[in-house]
């Protein structure tokens, strides 16, 4: 009888933690969507879809979406390594705020630019590297 109680317990513990985690995926997803990535992934697939014939660019745009969810999925599983379930849930909430939903409009923009900076700082340290040799 205790070995059954024991196996129940264990099992109905093993159920709770699994949709625990279920949760924290789905409020992870919720929070790589409301960061803007969802407008990235869109540029990427449309940017590298630019090259398909237009008689295949249907086609090619549906499989590409189809490729989304398990993008999101792996993102999901790295952003859960790196913050609790409750601080997803404060990045859920702060993204909800109009500040959070600006940053989510231009975080596209500004990363772009920003690696623009980058590259022309890297070129800038190059030549001060040259310099030394």
């Amino acid at each position: 009888m205790k070995k059954a109680l024991l196996v129940l317990l264990l099992f109905v513990t093993a159920v709770i933690q699994a949709q625990d985690t279920s949760e924290f995926k789905k409020e992870t997803i919720e929070f790589i969507k409301l960061t803007g990535s969802g407008a990235a992934f869109d540029n990427a697939i449309s940017q590298i879809g630019a090259m398909v014939s237009d008689a295949n660019k249907e086609a090619y745009q549906k499989e590409a979406n189809t490729t989304l969810d398990g993008l999101y999925d792996k993102l999901a599983d790295l952003y859960m390594t790196e913050f609790t379930q409750s601080e997803i849930k404060e990045l859920v909430a702060f993204y909800h705020t109009d500040l959070g939903k600006k940053l989510a409009e231009k975080q596209l923009s500004l990363t772009q630019k920003g690696m623009m900076l980058g590259q022309s700082w890297g070129m800038e340290l190059q030549g001060i590297a040259q310099k030394y040799n």
